[in-house]
């Protein structure tokens, strides 16, 4: 069953709220669509992005309605009178006072569904199973009309549903009496489930299996079960679905857990932005340099997937200039948001030397608030998506403008109003989890971010037209398996601390909104609180299918000993699990600036030693230890044929099967510190399959990592106030007359 179906509204998607003028008509047969279906296994979308090509434009179906029983059905809306229709010849109709001379309505219908049919063809459970009808909806005539000029008695007459027909039983009826394009088969619920991911696009995200596949005495390896991870498609998410395929008439905020997909669907819904409006000008903004090549493959994906293969973004001018991937900061040799936007001013843009802050979100919100200070910024976007929210916030008080957020304030006067009655409304999107913020602790609110002026963008009403909700919160995580991501959350925020915990939520609905349920407690000092995370919410089946543990822990007399195990693990990997080095396995280490430099060169050097070949992000080849300028690229954290080892401020976005995490002593000594814990957290988070940890000597902090580790999927703690509150008040925040509701008796 899909997740969300049972959410009230939520199986019905609209990509866009339906116009106020002129689209009456469509929002009438969407609107009876709505109401005629509500009951029945199904789901419904108004403008889903599968864009045949019409003539030179290429146009989406206006509704698309996948049902169990009728299968696949797709309705082209045409709202013109009887008597602007000039006369019909075969599928060609002519057209007089209409926005358009000639058209052919049903063949554009047709051609959808045959587009959309391909891509379930591809799926042999359901290869020629598919039943599915295309139909041409007339809302503002009526069938007597229709007859009266006598075009019911044409040859090539379409199957046409008229204004007076769009009642519940009629509307169905009609439907059912259409002739099917393809009869297909009724569909078991396996093929019916398979059907509603292949229209969700999971398909697009899917892996190639390993051409070679060494089984172990007990019949599996890792890279076996990745296979098996690999071949199985995700139950569709309609959340995923509404927030991948929505286009907001204004601010959107994405909160999501480590793993949820934030990434894959602001590709995907800046994607389908420029295929329905090819004229307007997108950009994607994320943090992390390694992620330009992630994202330009996302984007290329999803570009591809719904123009049926017309459009791409690699070797695109027009795409590549009007929806723009862009580094925050940018570079000489790389466009960057900061960078376009002195550009667009006439400013110089200044460099990381330019400013004395040493964290780079500091660095660039300095630069930003100098150019706010010294220029008025105009309007350069229609929508702007940013990924890794949490990494353009900064906590220095003197960096904060007006109780603004600068990064996000030049961001928001780089748009251009959706609606000129509406001038405050701007398609500015963010997608956070601020569990991941390795320098900033401040969570990414509308109030945050704009002050309380423009705090409303995202408090005042829930939703816009069309349902589309203003803020969203994902609690799902497809990537990281249960146990490790559970381990993430407790160790972070240092919940079996003997202490009390250093970070986290205080309120009961703050943690059902990533995910895990509260099975006893109350959030008041020194009470006993009792989390679990159902398996529901992290359904990676890699724990179930692995006969051991996915997360391990051990400690070692000293770096040496500790190397020699990681060295000797890697080549098992490499041999026995036939793992690639490339991608597949992470090494990961932590600690200050200072101490994780060193211990980066101290991994690759042993590695190499052991003749490992290894990879340093932003190096240009293999074995280079400490890439420096000119010789480097710092774009790259990839390199084939070689295992990546980095510190954790490069690998955020990045992900890997295999994570080894090496020095958790040089967090262990100073275990208060949050922003180290959070370093643990984003490293444990990274893992697709498993997570080994290691460290030198012994800490205290040791005790509890076990402790985390041993408890699996529910943890019992004593509730101390935490340092650092992340609960958030935006979107449902429990008011203190509903404080019952955040605590269980």
């Amino acid at each position: 069953m899909p997740i969300g179906i049972d959410h009230p509204g939520r199986k019905f998607v609209e990509t866009e709220p339906i116009g106020r003028d002129g689209e009456n008509g469509e929002q009438t047969v969407w609107s009876a669509c709505k109401k005629t279906f509500a009951d029945r296994e199904c789901i419904g979308y108004w403008g889903y992005p599968i864009f045949s090509r019409t003539g030179e434009t290429r146009k989406e179906p206006d509704i698309l309605i996948a049902d169990k029983v009728l299968g696949l059905i797709i309705i082209e809306v045409k709202c013109f009178t009887i008597d602007q229709i000039v006369r019909v010849d075969g599928h060609q109709w002519q057209f007089q006072n209409f926005y358009q001379a000639q058209g052919s309505p049903y063949k554009q219908a047709e051609n959808q569904f045959y587009a959309l049919l391909g891509y379930c063809n591809r799926e042999e459970a359901i290869r020629h199973q598919v039943r599915g009808r295309a139909i041409v909806a007339l809302p503002l005539i009526t069938e007597q009309q229709w007859q009266q000029r006598g075009f019911d008695q044409l040859p090539s007459c379409p199957s046409i549903i008229f204004g007076d027909q769009l009642g519940e039983r009629t509307l169905i009826s009609r439907i059912e009496n259409t002739s099917p394009l393809e009869s297909g088969k009724n569909l078991n619920n396996e093929q019916w489930e398979l059907l509603l991911a292949v229209i969700g696009g999971t398909p697009v995200l899917q892996k190639p299996l390993s051409e070679s596949i060494a089984i172990a005495q007990n019949g599996l390896t890792r890279s076996s079960v990745i296979n098996q991870l690999r071949e199985q498609l995700y139950e569709l998410d309609l959340q995923q679905v509404h927030i991948g395929l929505e286009i907001p008439p204004g601010a959107q905020r994405i909160r999501g857990i480590a793993g949820s997909g934030k990434t894959v669907l602001l590709c995907q819904k800046a994607a389908n932005m420029y295929l329905k409006h090819p004229d307007w000008d997108i950009a994607l903004i994320f943090f992390t340099r390694s992620l330009y090549a992630q994202i330009e493959e996302l984007i290329d994906k999803w570009l591809r997937h719904f123009s049926c293969g017309d459009v791409q973004y690699k070797r695109n001018p027009h795409a590549q200039s009007k929806l723009k991937i862009l580094h925050a900061w940018g570079a000489k040799n790389r466009q960057g948001f900061y960078r376009i936007a002195c550009q667009k001013h006439n400013q110089f843009a200044l460099a990381v030397k330019d400013t004395g802050y040493k964290q780079p979100n500091e660095g660039l919100a300095d630069l930003c608030g100098r150019l706010i200070k010294s220029t008025t910024i105009q309007p350069m976007f229609d929508a702007i998506l940013i990924d890794e929210g949490q990494d353009l916030v900064v906590d220095c008080e003197e960096l904060i403008s007006e109780n603004k957020q600068v990064i996000y304030w030049m961001a928001y006067q780089s748009l251009r109003p959706c609606d000129p009655e509406q001038p405050e409304q701007r398609r500015l999107i963010w997608a956070y989890d601020e569990a991941q913020s390795l320098n900033a602790l401040k969570i990414p609110t509308a109030q945050k971010l704009f002050g309380d002026e423009l705090s409303q963008l995202i408090s005042k009403g829930r939703q816009y037209r069309g349902g589309i909700n203003k803020s969203e919160i994902m609690k799902r995580c497809y990537r990281t398996p249960g146990p490790i991501l559970t381990a993430a959350h407790a160790i972070g925020m240092g919940l079996l601390r003997p202490e009390g915990m250093l970070s986290g939520f205080t309120r009961k609905d703050q943690w059902e909104a990533i995910g895990y349920e509260v099975l006893n407690g109350t959030f008041r000092e020194g009470q006993e609180i009792t989390l679990h995370r159902p398996p529901a919410n992290s359904p990676n089946p890699i724990p179930a299918l692995w006969p051991e543990s996915v997360i391990q822990f051990n400690t070692y007399s000293s770096r040496q000993e500790e190397l020699s195990v990681l060295a000797n693990n890697i080549r098992h990997n490499l041999s026995n699990d036939e793992l690639q080095s490339s991608q597949q396995i992470l090494v990961l280490v932590f600690g200050n600036i200072y101490d994780s430099m060193r211990l980066e060169t101290d991994v690759a050097q042993f590695l190499m030693q052991q003749g490992i070949d290894i990879f340093i992000p932003s190096g240009t080849r293999l074995n280079q230890v400490n890439p420096k300028f000119p010789d480097h690229d710092q774009d790259t954290f990839w390199y084939e044929g070689g295992v990546t080892v980095s510190r954790i401020d490069r690998a955020k976005g990045n992900e890997a099967d295999m994570v080894y995490v090496v020095g958790c002593d040089n967090i262990a000594r100073d275990e208060s510190n949050i922003s180290l814990r959070n370093q643990l957290f984003v490293g444990l988070s990274r893992a697709r399959g498993w997570v080994h940890l290691s460290g030198i000597s012994y800490y205290p902090m040791y005790d509890e990592i076990k402790r985390v580790i041993d408890g699996g999927d529910t943890f019992t703690f004593t509730y101390r106030r935490p340092r650092i509150d992340r609960d958030d008040d935006e979107g449902g925040a429990a008011s203190e007359e509903n404080e019952d509701e955040n605590q269980v008796a």
